[in-house]
């Protein structure tokens, strides 16, 4: 019923609705091929997110890439077309933008084609071998509990390496200063910050994730105050390491997202909320949401006239920063896997890798003369700057065809007779979904530290021992 009342109302104005009000805008962009490549863009990851609001099935990483999409790559570089301004100049010919607009178009087609391919395939449960062992992944109870002694002790290590809680409270510029005089940044290199952090604010949250899936579904776990206890005390650790004050906004989304999804994990309405709302927040909250980036005297706050002005002047740089690296890599030649191997070495410090690659959104912005060169890196940029147009569009179809099977196998996961509380992928694909936003901006290298840390923990955490006919009430 929610479905069909949503229906009309939902599809014209993410198709036809919002894009039309974005075209009215007063703006000085030309009405070229860039302009209407741009516009079919945007109706078609708003026709692709219409659906996946709409679906009676909950797909979660395939809802927030096309989130993403709509409006990182749709709407705010369509409202940049029409005003005529970007967040970032484009350096090369503006050929380069109807290049790169294009390709983007191929590859959310090709991400299509992969969740296509995922939905012909059926699912096989994993059979359990004499013993017991070899059953749904679960959380085994007692290296649960190492995990969140491991939070506590990680976190509390943060938070005095930094000098207490008070920092975490202030801005990130307060938070960037306080790591730099820990001492554990050294010679250029930000391996010993990545893992600092990593360890202070990943551990933390997963046992968060884990306790809040034992109370949602189990009546045992909800009478038994030492687990309400556990919850309360990760609570606060989590208030203090992963608040929106201390941290990047988009590290922030994915707490709010994962926690959201998995204390709701049976609840459409909740889904379609996220993705929905998704749409207002993202335009309307985002461009406001780094008030705690500086301190009171470094806080420039936005005027604008128009909602849609602080989208082609902040944050929404990634279609023209795919352009400029489409420019950089006509000016030499691809990396053939460099930048991909750099990112998946990120603990290898610069002193032992000389000659290891920088963030590709870093080496983008020095070759375009930037001062300020913390910039985006989407992932169709990363994958063709590595391996041009094959590369964009196998990466993106295995990334369709990967989040196609994860969705399918979390509604396994979530129902009535999956694995029960100690579900991993009922915990994880909410992570994932959520840290889909960091992964599809980019960097690559920037993003990978924080999901290694996540794998270190369900490494430890995670039993193949099948416990359905052990698992509570």
């Amino acid at each position: 019923m929610l479905s069909r009342a949503m229906a009309v109302p939902l599809i014209l104005g993410l198709v036809c609705f919002l894009p039309a009000l974005v075209a009215a805008q007063p703006g000085t962009g030309p009405r070229d091929t860039a302009y209407w490549l741009q516009l079919v863009l945007t109706c078609y990851a708003g026709a692709r997110l219409a659906t996946m609001i709409l679906s009676t099935r909950r797909r979660l990483l395939q809802g927030v890439f096309w989130l993403f999409v709509y409006i990182a790559m749709g709407v705010a570089p369509f409202a940049q077309a029409v005003i005529g301004r970007t967040p970032t100049p484009l350096v090369g010919p503006r050929a380069d933008l109807v290049t790169a607009i294009a390709l983007i178009l191929v590859g959310c087609g090709a991400f299509d084609l992969g969740a296509l391919l995922a939905s012909r395939r059926p699912l096989r449960r994993r059979a359990t071998v004499r013993g017991g062992h070899g059953g749904p992944a679960t959380a085994h109870p007692v290296r649960l509990r190492l995990l969140v002694l491991l939070a506590f002790a990680a976190s509390g290590y943060y938070v005095l390496k930094l000098g207490g809680p008070a920092v975490f409270f202030s801005s990130r510029q307060e938070i960037s200063a306080s790591v730099a005089e820990s001492g554990v940044t050294s010679g250029g290199s930000h391996v010993g910050s990545a893992f600092l952090k990593g360890f202070g604010t990943v551990p933390a949250l997963l046992a968060l994730l884990f306790f809040t899936r034992r109370l949602v579904t189990s009546r045992r776990a909800r009478r038994s105050p030492s687990t309400v206890l556990v919850w309360i005390a990760l609570a606060a650790v989590n208030l203090v390491v992963n608040n929106p004050v201390s941290n990047a906004r988009y590290w922030f989304l994915t707490v709010l997202v994962s926690l959201l999804f998995t204390a709701f994990p049976s609840s459409a309405a909740m889904y379609r909320s996220v993705l929905a709302l998704g749409v207002a927040g993202a335009l309307v909250l985002f461009p406001y949401a780094d008030r705690f980036r500086y301190d009171d005297s470094g806080h420039r706050p936005v005027r604008s006239s128009s909602v849609f002005e602080p989208l082609a002047t902040k944050d929404y740089d990634q279609t023209v920063m795919f352009a400029n690296a489409i420019s950089w890599v006509d000016s030499g030649s691809h990396t053939y896997g460099r930048q991909l191997a750099g990112s998946a070495l990120f603990f290898v410090p610069r002193t032992v890798w000389n000659e290891k690659p920088e963030d590709t959104g870093v080496r983008v912005g020095q070759w375009m003369g930037m001062n300020m060169t913390n910039l985006s890196a989407p992932l169709w940029a990363e994958l063709w700057v590595d391996f041009g147009a094959p590369g964009l569009i196998g990466g993106l179809a295995l990334a369709g065809y990967a989040a196609a099977r994860i969705d399918r196998r979390y509604v396994r996961a979530v129902s009535r007779d999956g694995p029960g509380p100690g579900s991993v992928l009922a915990v994880v694909a909410p992570l994932i979904a959520g840290y889909a936003f960091i992964l599809l901006r980019g960097p690559l290298l920037q993003a990978v530290g924080k999901p290694a840390v996540a794998a270190l923990c369900l490494a430890l955490v995670t039993s193949f021992t099948d416990r359905s006919r052990q698992r509570p009430h």
